[in-house]
């Protein structure tokens, strides 16, 4: 008589894994109108863009006269006369907001890690609906130009800046498109800017974005003692 068959082995128990972590960290970005309130913000990135430019020898704005040229009494509606859109982040999501002249621009990012900011503190925006979260992390200044060629006005750039913290995140090329999305809904020409010609990075990002580098072109500048001396010129 032949052996029986040995009994199946018992059933393995299933295996648990367990529940994953969601990897990564989201950041949240607003890009809105700046006011009046924002102006030491502003005036704090215009002194780190003059360090980063090495330029703080001709660094003379403070917060006072940033104030009265950008914010004055009856100041202009927005896109008129100088413009910033400024750049804020939070860890948590911000409320929907409106604005009658702009409706602030909206996006998370997703990055492997938490960006530590170590000026924190001294960027903490001053916006009525921001929380103790919110961090100013960039500013872009604008105003209208003219093109005679095109007979179309166009806006340009002054000044475009990232805190250091925060760049190679993408959030410079949303300042700028920020406002090309504003001068293609008014129906603009063109956006124009300069960029420092040692500044590699920034040409070759620019130049990923599809914007004409033009090297025929020089700036020509009448300033300080010159641009007085001209004012009196055949009096």
């Amino acid at each position: 008589m032949a052996a029986a068959a040995p009994p199946p082995p018992p059933a393995a128990a299933p295996i648990t894994l367990p529940e994953s972590t969601p990897s990564g960290h989201t950041l949240f970005t607003r890009i809105r109108l700046a006011t009046a309130e924002d102006v030491p913000h502003i005036h704090k990135l215009i002194h780190q863009m003059a360090v980063f430019e090495r330029l703080t020898h001709l660094f003379q704005a403070t917060p006072a006269a940033l104030s009265a040229t950008l914010f004055p009494p009856n100041t202009p509606p927005p896109f008129t006369s100088f413009t910033v859109f400024l750049l804020e982040l939070s860890t948590s999501p911000f409320p929907p907001s409106q604005n009658p002249h702009f409706t602030p621009r909206l996006k998370s990012l997703h990055l492997d890690l938490p960006i530590d900011d170590p000026e924190k503190e001294a960027f903490r925006s001053n916006f009525s609906d921001a929380n103790d979260d919110v961090t100013v992390g960039g500013f872009v200044l604008f105003f209208p130009n003219y093109s005679t060629f095109l007979a179309k006005p166009g806006f340009y750039i002054e000044d475009i800046f990232v805190r250091e913290c925060y760049r190679r995140k993408g959030l410079g090329k949303m300042l700028l498109s920020a406002v090309a999305a504003q001068a293609a809904k008014m129906g603009y020409g063109r956006v124009e800017w300069v960029v420092l010609d040692w500044n590699v990075n920034a040409i070759k990002f620019y130049e990923q974005m599809g914007a004409q580098i033009l090297p025929e072109w020089r700036i020509c500048r009448l300033t300080g003692e010159t641009l007085q001396a001209y004012a009196h010129v055949n009096l």
